[in-house]
């Protein structure tokens, strides 16, 4: 016995039985990724942490003699005390609100790069995440993004961005969907079948209105039953996951979540960036839940434009700096400890006297997802993808 359609699915329905009589093509405007079937095509999330997302406090090197001595007032405890770090090995640690990525790592299906950074040494914000969203080694190197131009090399794959714009990340020339989690849409059907109508025989337009109303329906069913409130961020993430195990859903889809920019009260296990990372982890959360046995094939990657000075300031948050973590969850992982070297805090090692260090370019931990987890070969990915980045090797063994 079916389950029966929602008022907002018939309604959705209904317009698209109203573009089929309009005339225009209802074509799903995805195509099979990778050269697999629907059944076992590899899924990437790439989750982009806006602000500057503080790694030390997100992977605490509570092993590192000089971790407290120079954090001060935003310093993490060490495992085993109150509000202590959440124990990865001897010497790291995960931040304490972050308890289902935890749970992950625990299990094999999360890791984490301490130390990575952009290959441009930037602090202002815009200019970084261009950088790190166009994928070249300079600023304003490329107009469209990395994750466009794999895509692109991909043999036809399907991409959404989830938000109110697409991000530079994933704009280019493949077509990808996009949704806003803003509510219940209240399109007119009579509004809907003029615009059909007169989009009709429009080779630009037309297309277009029938793909969006292909996401109105998507979205439709992937928060059938979800209710969306601006605190229930699981329910974001399920929504999400259904979205990719729909018919035909997307392989690669991108989100962004804001508020890392904490230069004052930042907090420790509790504070301004405690709250941020508990969002974060409900997110990847609500993924894992809502993907079932798609979890298997699905790679989520966290990154950040750039991290946060090792010292706190004068009111208590942290100021732009340079290296920061990376974080890497999903059933596609293989399990293995931290990716990439650690610089220690000494003095001597800091980045200018007063940042961390990065040891690996953010760039080889996406060139490593994208050809071992999604299949894309060294030359696109160091041509095409990535231009110009012959000398950065892709990191092995993640997948």
């Amino acid at each position: 016995m079916s389950t029966p359609l929602s008022p907002a699915r018939l309604a959705l329905t209904r317009r698209l039985w109203l573009a089929g009589a309009a005339g225009v093509a209802l074509t799903a405007h995805g195509r099979m990724a990778w050269g697999a079937t629907q059944s076992d095509r590899p899924k990437l999330v790439v989750i982009i942490a806006r602000g500057a997302m503080d790694g030390l406090s997100v992977v605490v090197p509570h092993g590192d003699r000089d971790y407290v001595a120079k954090r001060g007032v935003v310093a993490i405890k060490p495992p085993g005390e109150a509000d202590g770090a959440l124990p990865l090995d001897a010497d790291f640690g995960l931040h304490p609100a972050m308890t289902r990525l935890h749970g992950l790592a625990v299990a094999g299906q999360a890791r984490f790069a301490p130390a990575v950074a952009i290959p441009a040494r930037l602090r202002s914000h815009f200019d970084a995440q261009d950088v790190l969203e166009s994928g070249s080694a300079r600023l304003y190197g490329a107009d469209d993004g990395w994750l466009n131009r794999a895509l692109s090399v991909s043999g036809g794959s399907r991409g959404l961005a989830v938000g109110t714009q697409t991000p530079l990340i994933l704009r280019g020339p493949v077509q990808a969907a996009s949704w806003s989690p803003g509510g219940p849409t209240r399109t007119d059907d009579r509004v809907t079948s003029a615009l059909m109508d007169l989009y009709a025989n429009d080779a630009l337009l037309g297309p277009a209105l029938t793909a969006g109303l292909e996401v109105e329906v998507e979205a439709a069913m992937a928060t059938d039953g979800l209710e969306l409130r601006r605190n229930n961020v699981e329910g974001l993430g399920e929504a999400v996951a259904r979205f990719m195990i729909a018919e035909d859903g997307p392989d690669v889809v991108t989100l962004s979540l804001d508020g890392y920019d904490t230069h004052a009260r930042q907090g420790a296990a509790q504070g301004v960036l405690a709250n941020q990372l508990r969002i974060q982890d409900r997110v990847i959360g609500g993924l894992r839940d809502g993907l079932g046995e798609t979890w298997g094939r699905t790679v989520i990657i966290v990154a950040t434009e750039f991290g946060r000075t090792v010292r706190a300031n004068g009111t208590g948050g942290t100021d732009h700096g340079t290296g920061s973590a990376l974080i890497l969850a999903g059933g596609a992982l293989k399990s293995g400890g931290l990716v990439g070297d650690w610089p220690g805090l000494s003095d001597g090692a800091l980045f200018e006297g007063r940042d961390l260090a990065p040891t690996a370019d953010i760039r080889s931990v996406f060139k490593g997802v994208l050809r071992d987890h999604m299949g894309l070969d060294r030359t696109a990915l160091d041509t095409v993808v990535f231009p110009d980045s012959g000398e950065v090797a892709g990191y092995a063994g993640l997948v």
